[in-house]
């Protein structure tokens, strides 16, 4: 006995339901030959093509100290090495810390296969001292007030050192904007500006070329006040305490300023000399 007959409509699904089927399975290895094909194709651009293979790949710009060579050194950099691996802003933090420079720039380009570092060179503005395990190390800052080491500062200089006549004692990163603040108005003082002393409680000194010691006070809102303070004190005192031998200057209340004179010898009268206020 012959099966029955379908009808139309059952065989024609049956078709459609075969040829999504193939169509799937044909779709299925068109994207694992895609997939296979843009892996390898992947691997050998990082392997081959996108590979910093010699320092002449390095471009290094901006600075008039540091060379392409002593930046590689500084960043670590060994060849051949994928240029993709390389992470722009770990780099960037290495050579801030490693180099004379205040600003770095990053970019790796693809074509041709290179890095590009951009650079400026710090300012330096001042001498500085600061208290280390070891004992008081020498450097220097920049005009950001960043401290700068007298390694870094040599980098590329020949050996010779910077002519700056300040110099910056006790240096600490809290005090960066304070050093900014005193070294924009060095010479705005009506006195040339020789030492910025901070002491471990942030207790500001200063010494001039007119006034000698001068005792800032702290870093508060009345700083600006005080440097104008001491602009006028610059121009106005030396000439009404002539021959008397001022020893410091208290600015700590810029609306009461104390002279520190010598203690009067025993006998000559007034006692409390030694802490006159200035009018």
């Amino acid at each position: 006995m012959s099966p029955a007959p379908q009808a139309p409509g059952v065989e024609r699904r049956r078709q459609l339901r075969l040829q999504r089927r193939q169509e799937r399975l044909r779709n299925f290895w068109r994207l694992v030959v895609f997939s296979a094909a843009a892996a390898g194709l992947g691997y050998g651009l990082l392997r081959q093509g996108w590979t910093l293979s010699s320092p002449s790949q390095v471009d290094v710009s901006g600075s008039e100290r540091v060379s392409r060579e002593q930046a590689i050194a500084a960043a670590e950099l060994r060849f051949p090495m994928p240029l993709l691996t390389l992470d722009p802003r770990l780099l960037r933090a290495e050579l801030l810390d490693a180099l004379p420079v205040e600003q770095v720039t990053v970019q790796r380009l693809i074509l041709p296969p290179r890095l590009r570092i951009e650079l400026v060179d710090r300012q330096v503005v001042a001498r500085a001292e600061r208290r280390t395990a070891k004992g008081n190390e020498q450097g220097y800052v920049d005009r950001l007030g960043n401290w700068i080491s007298s390694s870094q500062q040599a980098m590329g200089s020949s050996g010779s050192q910077p002519e700056t006549a300040v110099l910056v004692q006790g240096w600490q990163a809290r005090f960066k904007p304070t050093i900014v603040k005193l070294i924009s108005r060095r010479n705005d003082l009506g006195s040339p500006l020789r030492t910025i002393r901070f002491e471990p409680d942030g207790t500001i000194w200063l010494t001039t070329g007119s006034l000698g010691e001068v005792k800032l006070g702290g870093a508060d809102g009345d700083l600006a006040r005080r440097l104008d303070v001491l602009r006028y004190l610059s121009g106005e005192l030396p000439k009404r305490v002539q021959g008397q031998g001022v020893r410091s200057i208290d600015l700590s209340d810029p609306d009461q300023p104390e002279l520190g004179l010598p203690a009067p010898a025993v006998g000559s009268g007034n006692p409390k000399q030694a802490g006159n206020g200035v009018d």
